[in-house]
């Protein structure tokens, strides 16, 4: 039987870390002296730093450089990583242990960089439960284009037809099938307005899912 692999996104999937990327985003261009609200940021759900404060400096004519603005809010999130109270989503550690059990290949692919992806699984113990992790900042496009996930799918030696995703943002589902995935649409309430509709399924909790209907 050909390898499978479960490739995971982080924010709002492994931890419930978007109301935190909201309020210290809004928090860093309040700093620079541009408020600007939640709902302003819910379409940047999923988008690497870069590519976001790119945008958002280009939109809102903000003068600061993108690494200013990212050296900013990057040190305020690994500090409030660091000091938060938090478990991983509920369900996530079983679910990562039937696939272990399986023999199924796990990988992570996030849109944050590397440094916070380190900080959250450090935080949660679980950096050795994923065979591949990769950065959206660490491929030539990040999601939507599916780069990250058909380089989380190389690492793993998985052909892209072979591998699954879980997915809480409109950006990641497209680059999901972009890359030719089968990709679960998880239903987060604190990720915002996302709409997960090309997804191949859609839940509201982890437990939901059944691995039979997508492995063999």
């Amino acid at each position: 039987m050909s390898k499978q692999a479960f490739i995971f996104d982080m924010d709002g999937v492994i931890i419930d870390s978007e109301p935190l990327h909201f309020a210290v985003d809004i928090e860093t261009v309040e700093h620079f002296g541009h408020p600007l609200s939640k709902e302003q940021f819910e379409k940047y759900v999923g988008m690497t730093n870069p590519e976001m404060w790119a945008d958002i400096k280009r939109e809102y004519g903000i003068a600061q450089t993108v690494e200013a603005l990212i050296e900013y809010q990057l040190a305020q999130k690994i500090q409030a990583i660091q000091n938060m109270d938090a478990e991983p989503m509920d369900g996530i550690r079983p679910f990562i242990a039937e696939l272990k059990r399986r023999g199924i290949a796990i990988g992570l692919a996030s849109s944050s960089p590397r440094v916070f992806i380190e900080a959250v699984l450090s935080r949660f113990e679980m950096l050795n439960d994923f065979g591949s992790i990769v950065s959206g900042e660490e491929v030539p496009q990040g999601k939507p284009a599916p780069d990250v996930y058909l380089e989380a799918a190389r690492q793993l030696g998985v052909e892209p037809e072979r591998c699954v995703v879980l997915e809480d943002a409109r950006h990641g589902v497209t680059a999901a099938k972009a890359a030719g995935m089968k990709c679960i649409g998880f239903l987060n309430p604190n990720s915002g307005a996302q709409d997960l509709s090309q997804a191949d399924l859609i839940i509201d909790r982890v437990g939901a899912i059944q691995l039979d209907d997508f492995f063999t």
